[in-house]
């Protein structure tokens, strides 16, 4: 695709769910990939379908594990980094907030926002040699209210303020910042979402499921897929004016709370 190919791109917790339907989408787009994760078995075995991409295990959470990262980034790609996928994001604890585990609230901010500035912090430089773009990971939590999920949405509230100050920040560097917002994403991080929700409401799996496939005017679930569109489009040519903006790609959701 126009704008991709040849383009050298970082996705961080890129083995599984979006961030590895994103890495096949900018490899078949022409983008040279780089993966990294925390989860060894499962980026052995995405090293396996796609040896191809290059990868390294990283704990996005750990600014030296980060360094580490992009020094091994250095030699994948010569110094040179056009694109930024900030994926890497957890659940999270749920239920009411006076009921929530203090550790377990650090450790959404840890994942979900700081990792965000962690890795920006080194890609950055990279970035304005020459231009290019970041996408960060928000939600449709990042945009509402979200009843029994308050430090996963909060950080994903945080990572709407971030990329947009990021974008003013980065612009006259050619360098454009987006946030794109999920709606709820098929697979088995939802279902253990799901799980969560309704051992701390006491209501039934299947009633939560509805309460989110309900809440959207398409009343459906997204796919991976359609989020790793999204961002395709976005990094390409066509979508050379896009920054600043969350991208919603969630069916139109009008509320995160039961009705």
């Amino acid at each position: 695709m126009q704008g991709i190919s040849n383009k050298n791109v970082l996705i961080t917790a890129g083995a599984t769910g979006i961030g590895k339907a994103t890495a096949i989408a900018l490899m078949n787009a022409g983008a040279q990939v780089h993966v990294c994760d925390i989860d060894v078995e499962a980026l052995d075995a995405f090293k396996q379908q796609y040896p191809q991409m290059s990868t390294s295990v990283t704990n996005v959470t750990h600014p030296d594990a980060v360094a580490q990262m992009f020094n091994q980034l250095d030699r994948a790609f010569a110094g040179k980094l056009d694109f930024l996928v900030n994926n890497a994001g957890i659940s999270g604890p749920a239920g009411p907030i006076e009921s929530l585990d203090i550790e377990a609230w650090k450790s959404t901010f840890d994942v979900n926002l700081h990792a965000t500035f962690y890795v920006s912090k080194h890609a950055i430089p990279l970035l304005k040699k020459q231009g290019g773009a970041i996408m960060n990971l928000s939600s449709t939590a990042g945009l509402y209210g979200y009843p029994m999920r308050s430090p996963y949405a909060s950080a994903k509230w945080a990572i709407v303020g971030l990329s947009k100050t990021m974008s003013m920040e980065l612009g006259p560097f050619n360098i454009r910042v987006n946030c794109i917002c999920p709606g709820s994403v098929n697979g088995e991080r939802m279902d253990r979402v799901i799980s969560s929700i309704a051992e701390a409401t006491g209501e039934s799996l299947d009633k939560v499921r509805h309460d989110n496939v309900r809440n959207t005017s398409m009343e459906t679930f997204v796919d991976a897929e359609d989020i790793a569109n999204m961002i395709v489009f976005s990094f390409s040519d066509l979508g050379s004016k896009i920054s600043g903006q969350s991208l919603t790609v969630d069916g139109d959701t009008h509320s995160l709370a039961a009705t």
